[in-house]
């Protein structure tokens, strides 16, 4: 369905900032890409920035826009908007599924999506996901290890530890019944993973669980008062399964969106993100 548009691809709204996209899969969810202007297909490679509470995709795509150019990357910044099915939530797709909804799943489609449009080979993609972005981006590494290169997970609020005598959102013990597969460690093994939070990123108001809360369980608080906090308790529980991770805490720095993508863009640049 995409071919005519493969045959445009220097058109103006095929290349450069791309228009935001409704997810064919399904179309209460939009997507806005960034494709560099000489962009080759045959060694292209996607980059998934997944946005905070906030929803500034377009935003968030376009700190990635010199990257992408100087890296023959592609970006894709889903849009998950507040509100579906339930007027007053914020949180669906932090936590994968909600109301029958697999936010995963979603994911994956406009991935196949942008794939086929551009004409680029399936391959191990880049994630980087701040603040509710990141809540998304380690559960996904958790489901979905194979699909990635490397995920860059900054400034979680409220983490799944790999905990595997904790149940979800808390931990993995019900996580195959709930997901239909296993937690694959071994993958996770082969991803290049980053942690990042801002050393001064130590407000609670946002993140503290409180009962009666649709995501209130008992042990909500329990892996740290901070994002700083949690963030040590998530990489602790990563090591303690044998993965290995870097772990930047930034010095002086808050819960700032531009301050992280920058420190996760550092790391995919270590790591000669163009090759497979």
């Amino acid at each position: 369905m995409y071919a005519a548009v493969r045959t445009r691809a220097s058109n103006l709204y095929n290349s450069g900032k791309v228009p935001s996209t409704a997810c064919v899969y399904d179309q209460r969810f939009s997507y806005c890409l960034y494709v560099p202007r000489n962009y080759d297909p045959a060694s292209a490679r996607l980059l998934v920035a997944v946005h905070g509470t906030e929803r500034a995709n377009q935003e968030f795509r376009d700190a990635f826009i010199d990257f992408s150019e100087e890296n023959n990357l592609i970006v894709l910044a889903p849009l998950f908007p507040c509100g579906i099915i339930d007027v007053g939530d914020i949180d669906n797709y932090k936590y994968i599924d909600y109301e029958g909804i697999r936010f995963d799943e979603i994911l994956l489609a406009m991935v196949r999506e942008v794939e086929s449009r551009y004409g680029i080979d399936p391959r191990p993609m880049l994630m980087l996901g701040f603040s509710g972005g990141a809540h998304f981006a380690h559960r996904f590494l958790y489901l979905h290890a194979e699909q990635l290169q490397a995920v860059s997970i900054c400034a979680p609020g409220s983490p799944t530890l790999l905990a595997w005598d904790k149940p979800w959102w808390l931990g993995v013990s019900d996580f195959e019944r709930r997901f239909g597969k296993p937690v694959d460690v071994e993958a996770m093994r082969g991803v290049s993973i980053h942690l990042a939070v801002g050393g001064d990123d130590t407000d609670t108001h946002e993140i503290t669980r409180h009962p009666g809360e649709r995501l209130w369980m008992v042990g909500a608080n329990d892996s740290g008062n901070t994002r700083v906090e949690r963030m040590a308790a998530l990489a602790a529980s990563l090591e303690s399964a044998g993965i290995s991770f870097t772990h930047d805490v930034l010095p002086g720095v808050r819960h700032e969106r531009s301050a992280l993508i920058n420190q996760g863009i550092q790391f995919f640049k270590s790591l000669k993100p163009g090759a497979d």
